[in-house]
């Protein structure tokens, strides 16, 4: 039987800068559409972030679930309503939890469409034992609760804000996932291990640190290994240092001398040696 869901489209929620997957019939979708889809949290309003693309241009593995519909008049007003609940919500579960003395800090709360359920999203150093604010909540608030901790890189990605390079924060705009992020990568690219200076809005190293490595790791490939000795007007000098983006290398000798020989000036000292070396054979 021939799949009658022929096109798919990216959908965003409103605490989510991520786009989520989910086919549809037709492709009749305007950007900022909004649709009432089935999620794993129930079924929620979401806004239109990708155009319709062909079925077959989807490369994942994971299942499409398709969108249920359009969103109506009805759809958008308990939308809009749930919003000013869940503020309420969120005030309740400030109040209850400072009464308690938890160190938790409420990112946000989020109804489903349906107000079956009422996810509180925070944030915590530490592990928190919430079972007494849990029945607190429940009490008052009469629908199922989940509560949600994330981690500082997930906080700062929901909330937003401008990097050291002035520009909105990746994670906000187009970074997914958090892999690999570590000093090893900072040490790769031969920076200043100061950690306040390293660090993002989120207080953990910054994400760009992972779009250069490859780069920086395919580069340090072409110059001699921290150590080497090479000799330079008849006297030995040793690699301390050097600059992949200027490329530079920065020479020692035994006196504490120090020089600087560009990449090409040490290649054909180096060339230059080994062909002696060659001859004399």
């Amino acid at each position: 039987m021939e799949n009658e869901f022929n096109y798919f489209i990216g959908v965003k929620f409103i605490h989510s800068s991520r786009s989520y997957y989910f086919s549809c019939k037709e492709n009749d979708f305007a950007i900022n559409d909004r649709v009432l889809v089935e999620t794993i949290q129930g079924k929620e309003l979401g806004f239109v972030s990708i155009l319709p693309q062909e079925i077959s241009q989807y490369n994942s593995n994971l299942e499409l679930t398709p969108i249920i519909r359009k969103a109506n008049e009805k759809d958008i007003y308990f939308f809009d309503e749930n919003l000013k609940d869940a503020k309420l919500a969120a005030d309740i579960f400030n109040a209850e939890q400072n009464k308690l003395n938890l160190q938790m800090r409420l990112i946000y709360a989020d109804y489903t469409l349906d107000k079956a359920k009422i996810t509180f999203t925070y944030s915590s150093d530490d592990r928190v034992d919430f079972r007494e604010l849990l029945k607190v909540l429940a009490s008052r608030l009469r629908t199922r609760i989940e509560l949600k901790q994330i981690g500082p890189r997930d906080k700062a990605k929901i909330i937003g804000g401008i990097g050291i390079c002035g520009l909105p924060l990746c994670c906000t705009t187009f970074l997914n996932e958090f892999d690999g992020i570590s000093i090893n990568r900072a040490k790769n690219q031969m920076l200043a291990i100061n950690i306040p200076k390293l660090s993002g809005q989120c207080g953990k190293l910054v994400c760009c640190l992972i779009f250069e490595d490859d780069i920086y790791t395919d580069l340090k490939k072409l110059y001699p290994s921290i150590g080497d000795v090479i000799s330079y007007n008849k006297i030995d000098f040793k690699v301390v240092s050097f600059n992949v983006i200027n490329k530079q290398i920065t020479l020692e000798n035994a006196e504490s001398d120090m020089i600087n020989l560009s990449l090409d000036e040490y290649n054909k000292i180096k060339f230059n040696k080994e062909n002696k070396k060659q001859n004399r054979k």
